[in-house]
């Protein structure tokens, strides 16, 4: 027997996003979010959903453009921080001791630290209510070397993300492989 839990964000798990932008003065500005994930195959396209009070939520509008940087399990602390405050007060890469690089590709910066970088170019806009959905067309993914694996692909085990359960409100790791997709169903 199955207990509703009532119509809620919730679905296990949620990535955890740090989306990069640059202000009106050019400074780099990061916050995290998790209410996001792949939307298109064709274009590549990623979506972010944000609220409007957010500084990030303005200067996405303003440079049409924003990256994601896939924070790992070492980073888990400035992951939080950059939840925690707003860029609009407080230089956060400065204060996480982190490095803003600036895209040559969009009008956004990344985190250098950060394995794994989705440069995007703003391709929509949809407001739902609290939150507006901002629809970036990938242009670019960069990964460190450090975190590719067999031909040229990139291994979560060495990439590390980070998960959120959206209800708790808690980081994860991510655990062990169970299977190849589209192969392990095979025969069912």
């Amino acid at each position: 027997m199955k207990t509703s839990l009532g119509a809620k964000t919730l679905v296990y798990p949620a990535p955890v996003f740090v989306v990069g932008t640059f202000d009106k003065a050019g400074r780099p500005n990061v916050m995290t979010a998790s209410w996001g994930g792949i939307c298109c195959s064709q274009p590549p396209c990623v979506a972010v959903s944000l609220r409007k009070a957010t500084y990030t939520y303005s200067n996405i509008l303003e440079r049409k453009a924003f990256t994601i940087s896939i924070p790992s399990e070492a980073y888990v602390k400035e992951a939080d921080y950059f939840g925690l405050v707003s860029g609009m007060n407080v230089d956060k890469l400065a204060a996480a001791k982190l490095t803003p690089v600036k895209s040559d590709l969009v009008d956004a910066p990344y985190v250098k630290e950060f394995p794994l970088i989705v440069e995007c170019r703003l391709a929509q806009a949809i407001e739902l209510g609290l939150h507006t959905q901002f629809v970036g067309e990938v242009v670019d993914v960069k990964a460190d070397e450090s975190v590719i694996g067999s031909g040229g692909l990139l291994n979560i085990e060495k990439v590390k993300p980070l998960a959120f359960t959206p209800d708790t409100q808690a980081y994860y790791g991510i655990g062990r492989c169970l299977g190849q997709a589209f192969t392990i169903g095979k025969g069912v």
